[in-house]
């Protein structure tokens, strides 16, 4: 089959992370555990992940003209991820204050920066240029950058993969040229109302991809994910157990390997499986980027899905 080319349209964000037993009350200071500073940014940490499994990445984003930009780009060309579609401009890069528990739960505010000024028109260029097999998008950039470049891909038949996180309104535009869309609880919600839990939660998943228009990957935590397409029945995909440590990045590892799956010629349950397998690794271990797999435990993790493929 063709090469599994990614292109990622997203953001990047310099994870500031703050351990704790807890997280402090309204009002109240805490002293913590540790900190830890690293790459983030779903964009960039889906790309990552995409990369790691030895997919051809490239990303489009921007950054601003401070440290923290340099250090994008050098983390950017460290992975082996395309940087032609990247652009830096004046004022900061995003950053992303995070608070865990000891639960490893997470509490995180982003704040954009540079990531508003990505160029649709950029965007475009880098589907007509690139020609991946699947665009991927995030709701850390403006949603109009994101929406021209599925537009394009739609155009050249290339599948497109929403990520509709962190939770807001979708433009109904985007949707619409949404193969692909990914959203936690807390964005499911958010898009479609109600839980995808509990009781009537089969009806109320069925009944948002049939809205949708689009097929579902809806990420569970430690309960795994769902795959629902429209008119077909609904397909869980189970977690294996894990040790939680931090699930900060957890659900762009789920993304970034889906992509990959796809992209590698996977079925959508086999991509979900993988993806599962990727994210439950990724809390095992402290912070963002720095708790993916390697490329050599990506490539062993790929393995045996990919084999499946071929036989």
């Amino acid at each position: 089959m063709s090469e599994p080319r990614i292109l990622v349209v997203g953001s990047t964000m310099m994870d500031l992370i703050a351990y704790a037993q807890r997280l402090p009350e309204v009002g109240e200071t805490l002293v913590g555990d540790r900190f830890q500073m690293g790459f983030g940014g779903k964009g960039a940490n889906q790309a990552v992940m995409a990369a790691r499994f030895g997919a051809p990445v490239a990303m489009v984003n921007a950054v601003g003209n401070d440290a923290y930009g340099s250090a994008h780009m050098e983390n950017f060309a460290k992975e082996g991820i395309d940087t032609t579609w990247m652009r830096t401009v004046e004022g900061s890069s995003g950053v992303a204050p995070i608070w865990v528990d000891a639960k490893g739960k997470n509490r995180i505010i982003i704040i954009p920066g540079a990531n508003n000024s990505t160029d649709p028109a950029v965007a475009e260029t880098a589907v007509r240029e690139f020609a991946p097999a699947i665009v991927v998008g995030e709701l850390e950039i403006p949603q109009h950058v994101t929406l021209a470049a599925f537009r394009a891909a739609r155009a050249a038949g290339i599948t497109t993969l929403l990520n509709p996180a962190p939770a807001a309104e979708l433009d109904p535009d985007l949707l619409a040229a949404t193969d692909w869309l990914a959203p936690n609880e807390t964005e499911f919600a958010t898009i479609f109302g109600g839980e995808p839990r509990g009781d009537g939660a089969v009806a109320r998943i069925k009944a948002a991809a049939a809205k949708s228009g689009a097929k579902l990957v809806v990420t569970l935590g430690s309960a795994g994910a769902v795959i629902a397409i429209p008119g077909e029945e609904l397909i869980n995909i189970s977690a294996p157990e894990a040790k939680v440590i931090d699930t900060t990045g957890a659900g762009d590892a789920f993304l970034g390997a889906f992509a990959f799956g796809l992209a590698s010629g996977l079925t959508p349950v086999e991509a979900a499986k993988l993806s599962v397998a990727c994210a439950s690794a990724s809390v095992e271990r402290l912070g963002t980027q720095s708790s993916y797999l390697s490329r050599e435990g990506a490539a062993a993790l790929a393995a045996p899905y990919l084999a499946k493929r071929s036989s």
